[in-house]
């Protein structure tokens, strides 16, 4: 994983939609932030047990530098949080219709079709 030093994290008035989009556009990132939307902190091998190293840094990268997620280095592990509050408050509603959560019973935006 990231060196604690390499942990950037974009302020929110610094959050860009494209990038955020784009992170929210592959279904691995998606689906980590669904596991994180609870609002609770998440140790990331809680998070993405079934990834190889790689591929896990990758997209944990691209969340944290889009700033849809922040990470928190904490001994030998690194906890992740959804950045919920500064995303409403850069994209109000934004996460709410990714994640489907905008309207009463409904399903989630993305994913595969029923």
């Amino acid at each position: 994983m990231a060196a604690a030093a390499d942990l950037t994290h974009p302020t929110a008035d610094r959050l860009e939609l494209v990038e955020v989009l784009a992170a929210l556009g592959h279904p691995v990132r998606l689906e980590i932030v669904r596991k994180l939307a609870s609002g609770e902190e998440a140790f990331c091998g809680e998070v993405v047990p079934d990834l190889p190293r790689s591929s896990v840094t990758h997209h944990l990268r691209t969340l944290r530098e889009s700033g849809v997620i922040c990470q928190r280095p904490q001994g030998r592990k690194l906890y992740l949080a959804l950045r919920r509050q500064d995303l409403e408050l850069r994209f109000p509603g934004l996460l709410g219709v990714v994640l489907g959560t905008d309207f009463p019973g409904a399903e989630p935006a993305v994913g595969p079709a029923p």
